[in-house]
């Protein structure tokens, strides 16, 4: 049984998988067994990240995050009026958490550190012992069960003082994430081999810089965004070179950084305009963070600079709202990732356009000049944000890999990819979302020879899900958040996903038929 202390044995599923085929959930689009497998090397695993998961945001001489402060000031941002004091627990339960690990039988778990939970303060002169071992004794027990931690060191919660001091925006974080970061691989380096530096700059810099969607909330449209991308970037070069000259000698472990995009299609592809609003799109939101570090000539994208520099004059600053990087800069930067850590869920259908109602001025949705559609008939079974089209998955790692010779020689790794809904177990719609994306992922290696080594899903379990508090469900299991254990239990997607681990193929049909479910393997 998928049990322990903290998980709930799944009988009611068990005792109705007879009754699966009925529920509709399966692919509209496959159906029997791949014809194709993942290769050996493949590495699959799962994702988490501390404040959406951990809870005790105060113990343990824990210091606060600008979400901690941000959620305990402002109650109503989430949906639910919720916030991650508690969230799934993690912090009390992890040993749980890694029994679940290995009973999917992944080989890697991909999870963050909170930067407070052993610098208090964010800064390098107050080590919290308490939460050094914490972290410590989650990675020497993923090693003894033979998982690999893939440990992101930003996964969003920067410590409440960087916050008062405009966060990303200060070049002075730089440094103090550099401190941050050196700590870490003195602390675990022995034990953790793949390290990601910062999670979706882009994402994050756009939601708290361009919007108010994410902690703290800054909305400074046109410039912060702007200003973010710039220091994270430049960070993450930082904490590269300072672990390839420090580090890497002796501990022998990679270091990359984790980008997100949604696939940028033409709304007409035969329409050229259409064309070009895609690859502006694409260049805009993941270009801007991709080229620096992965192409042969780094910096900006050229696109990205003309698009930015031009409205800035139109707009009458006498500088670029783009900062510029130093040629010694543009040198760090450039190779500074030892694979391609890749965030997607959906796609986006684009068409040029020069203003629109929701656009300010200035913002980076102005510089980029794109209308953003989707598809009526592609689902949307939670988020409102999320709708299902597998191919793109396949189409952004091609255009990667096209735009990208680097992507030949160092693995793409997906590092987040999963769908939402509003909770249950019988999650049909997730197993069709897993079987169909990663079904995509096998024609991009087999079919087209893109480098992709790895996927992770999102998430291991329910979590607090940002300004969607918890009124949406990503996990492959549910966590019941009234209960005082916030118990554990398999979703019908958790079994399907340890199929394919186990397989490494995909059976569309697996969970359409009880005699599919081998739960004794499991045990």
């Amino acid at each position: 049984m998928w049990s322990s202390s903290a998980v709930a044995p799944n009988t009611a599923v068990l005792l109705t998988l007879s009754l699966l085929q009925l529920a509709g959930g399966s692919s509209d689009v496959n159906s029997g067994i791949s014809n194709y497998s993942f290769p050996d090397d493949f590495i699959f695993g799962v994702s988490t990240a501390a404040f959406q998961i951990e809870g005790g945001w105060n113990e343990g001489g824990k210091g606060e995050s600008i979400w901690d402060t941000y959620l305990h000031e402002h109650p109503t941002v989430t949906k639910d009026h919720s916030n991650g004091d508690v969230a799934a627990d993690s912090y009390h339960h992890y040993m749980e958490d890694i029994e679940m690990i290995k009973k999917l039988g992944v080989q890697g778990y991909r999870m963050s550190i909170s930067w407070t939970r052993i610098l208090p303060n964010g800064t390098d002169n107050n080590i919290n012992q308490e939460g050094v071992k914490y972290y410590r004794t989650i990675f020497e027990e993923l090693v003894k069960a033979n998982i690999t931690p893939v440990v992101t060191l930003y996964h969003w919660d920067m410590p409440t003082p960087f916050m008062n001091l405009g966060g990303w925006t200060n070049a002075k974080v730089v440094d103090y994430f550099e401190d941050y970061a050196r700590l870490a691989f003195n602390l675990y380096g022995d034990l953790v081999k793949m390290w990601l530096t910062l999670n979706e700059p882009h994402f994050h810099c756009f939601s708290v810089y361009e919007t108010d969607v994410l902690a703290p909330a800054f909305n400074a449209p046109g410039l912060g965004v702007y200003l973010c991308t710039h220091n994270s970037l430049l960070a993450h070069a930082r904490v590269y070179r300072m672990y390839e000259k420090e580090f890497k000698p002796d501990q022998k472990g990679k270091v990359s950084i984790v980008l997100d995009a949604s696939m940028g299609l033409p709304k007409d592809p035969n329409k050229p305009e259409d064309v070009e609003a895609a690859e502006n799109y694409l260049q805009m939101n993941l270009g801007m963070f991709a080229h620096p570090i992965y192409s042969e000539e780094g910096d900006y994208p050229r696109v990205v600079r003309e698009k930015v520099n031009n409205m800035s004059r139109l707009q009458g600053y006498s500088r670029s709202r783009l900062p510029y990087f130093t040629d010694e800069e543009v040198t760090a930067l450039r190779g500074s990732a030892d694979f391609f850590g890749l965030n997607h869920y959906t796609s986006e259908l684009l068409s040029p356009s020069v203003m629109e109602p929701n656009w300010k001025v200035p913002s980076l949705a102005q510089d980029t000049g794109v209308k953003m559609e989707t598809d009526p008939s592609w689902p949307m079974p939670g988020a409102d944000w999320l709708y299902v089209y597998p191919p793109g998955i396949r189409k952004l790692v091609n255009w990667l890999q096209n735009n990208y010779k680097i992507l030949k020689k160092i693995p793409i790794i997906i590092t987040e990819n999963g769908l939402t809904d509003f909770g249950g177990t019988k999650d049909y719609d997730r197993v069709d979302y897993y079987n169909d994306y990663l079904y995509q992922l096998l024609l991009a290696i087999h079919e087209d020879g893109c480098n992709v080594k790895g996927y992770f899903c999102w998430s291991l379990m329910d979590d607090m899900e940002w300004g969607d508090g918890y009124t949406i469900k990503f996990g492959l299991y549910s966590v019941d958040f009234n209960s005082p254990n916030r118990t554990r239990t398999p979703k019908l997607s958790a079994y399907n996903y340890a199929n394919i681990v186990r397989t490494r193929r995909i059976d569309f049909d697996y969970i359409k038929r009880s005699e599919g479910l081998n739960t004794t393997a499991l045990k």
